[in-house]
């Protein structure tokens, strides 16, 4: 039976970054996905003819570009188109726009309160001195606080260092921002509801969380913090749907002599004496490998791959207690012809971006309160796009694609499990809500595609639907993202690692989580005996 160097469990985004970075440095790589194609949450499929949907994921811009450029991404044909606009529509038929441009976006702020113009540099400052504190830190791997090994000091100080670079000032803002909501953080800035409830979207998306909860000001870093083409806090749509950036990642793992198989699900990971020797798929075949790393989310990981007998007790324990919380859903629709908002001016950029309809904070509150009670929200708040607006691909000419990503959908409806029936009534909320802005929404609609948190875990492997595969809260995030003492990629099995975004630095389609374990098995393998020799200098 052949032995595989490194045998990577799951091909989302991650899996593939790990597996591209382990390939490159010499070793032989095999990636196991469950489903007939690759690609986890970041995936194009057709499920209508004529028509692509980015059926979890829908837009780009966290994904770094030192890997985009080491994997060489652009040349297997990614393409990532920047979008410029986007609004939020209010009940009274008004919006408030969303620019790029800082003076267009500062202007169009001054139509709602001339003070909130005003603050909105200060709050644009500030966010961006808590980028600039944490970006540094998403390509490098969490130092271990109870560690004396040089390197984790070495970490710790240049943390320490970077604290201190603050100022007394700074550092007590900052502490602040990490645990407060991101309500108390924006009413320390505005006065005006539809420009709160503007900026309160990017603390809540895919979080268990409503605007109100401690720890959603940090949320919002994880929308802030990207780029696209060099643009600081841009977003765009990846040509052809999400599907391109794994699709550009297994041509860039396949040209360099890796090897996918699909349809090939795990059942369990092989461990003899302390350590992984290969997997054992659903149809009972058995792979061996010298090494085992795994894109699921840390519980599935270790709580259905892994007997508990080769684990820790403590270990077992603090896993079982990490917070994956399913409170998303996902609404695809193909549309015979653009959709119209009165609200919105004819031709208007905003249909390029991102649509809301979330006019106050307390309104997302209470959308998160049915959230809390085992519902769906009777009034949820809606991310909607329409990338073919800039993407003429994914459509026929003249039709369009809608992605509709959906707060708050728990995962089980009043303790139950959701059926069809469950699903379709919540696809209707969301039409209705669609509907109430946009007349004759539904006379648009060729085709849906309706996903609660229970199609994206049978489908995706998410727990519970939880996008980030993990609660970005301050108690889940560096040295303490999965679990104390095994932030590092490492678990106490020898030979496993996990570099899925239940690691630092979390969620979103980044690929920094699969390349930082890349780096630390490339690093443990130029320390051990093993035969293989890697190259080092790949990262």
């Amino acid at each position: 039976m052949k032995t595989w160097d490194a045998i990577v469990i799951g091909g989302g985004h991650n899996g593939l970054v790990n597996a591209c970075y382990l390939q490159r440095a010499g070793l032989n790589v095999l990636v196991v996905e469950k489903n007939e194609w690759v690609g986890g949450a970041a995936v194009s499929r057709s499920l209508t003819p004529g028509f692509l949907y980015s059926n979890c994921s829908y837009v780009c811009s966290l994904f770094r570009p030192e890997t985009m450029r080491d994997l060489e991404l652009p040349r297997h044909g990614l393409q990532v188109i920047a979008y410029e606009g986007g609004a939020v529509l209010t009940r009274d038929g008004d919006y408030l726009a969303n620019y790029r441009d800082h003076d267009a976006h500062r202007r169009e702020f001054a139509r709602f309160s001339k003070r909130d113009a005003e603050a909105y540099d200060r709050y644009a400052r500030d966010v961006t001195r808590q980028c600039r504190f944490i970006q540094p830190l998403l390509m490098r791997t969490a130092p271990d606080p109870t560690s004396l090994k040089p390197r984790d000091v070495g970490e710790l100080l240049f943390l320490a260092r970077k604290f201190h670079d603050l100022g007394p000032s700074q550092m007590a803002e900052t502490l602040r921002f990490w645990t407060m909501s991101i309500s108390e953080f924006l009413d320390e800035y505005f006065e005006t509801d539809v420009i709160k409830a503007n900026f309160s979207i990017s603390g809540i998306i895919g979080t268990a969380l409503g605007p109100m909860s401690p720890g959603t000001a940090y949320v919002l870093l994880h929308h802030y913090m990207g780029e696209v083409d060099g643009s600081v806090g841009a977003w765009g749509y990846a040509r052809g749907g999400m599907g391109a950036i794994t699709k550009a990642l297994s041509s860039s793992f396949q040209a360099s002599g890796g090897t996918i198989r699909t349809g090939a699900e795990v059942d369990k990971v092989l461990v003899s004496n302390g350590k992984a020797t290969g997997i054992v798929l659903a149809n009972g075949e058995e792979i061996a490998g010298r090494l085992v790393i795994s894109n699921a989310d840390v519980k599935r990981t270790f709580l259905k791959l892994v007997e508990e007998k080769e684990l820790p007790d403590v270990f077992l324990r603090r896993v079982r207690n990490f917070k994956i919380r399913g409170s998303s859903g996902k609404v695809n629709i193909a549309l015979d012809s653009l959709p119209e908002f009165p609200a919105l001016p004819k031709d208007s950029p905003c249909y390029r971006g991102d649509l809301h309809f979330t006019d106050s904070v307390e309104r997302m509150e209470r959308a998160y309160d049915d959230w809390k009670a085992g519902r769906w929200s009777a009034d949820p708040f809606l991310d909607m796009m329409i990338p073919t607006t800039l993407d003429p691909t994914m459509t026929p000419p003249g039709k369009h694609f809608m992605s509709c990503f959906v707060q708050y959908c728990p995962p089980k409806v009043e303790g139950r499990d959701w059926t069809d029936a469950d699903r379709d009534a919540f696809a209707e909320t969301v039409i209705s809500q669609i509907a109430d802005y946009s007349p004759g929404f539904r006379d648009r609609i060729v085709h849906m595609e309706v996903r609660t948190p229970r199609e994206l875990e049978a489908e995706v492997g998410l727990t519970e639907g939880n996008i980030f595969q993990g609660e970005l809260t301050f108690d889940q995030l560096l040295f303490n993202r999965p679990v104390p003492g095994y932030a590092q990629y490492r678990s106490p099995i020898g030979g496993l690692y996990i570099c899925g975004s239940s690691t630092h630095p979390g969620g979103g389609v980044m690929g920094a989580p699969g390349r930082n374990a890349a780096a630390e098995i490339l690093r443990d393998l130029s320390k051990s005996n093993t035969q293989m020799s890697p190259a080092h200098d790949v990262i």
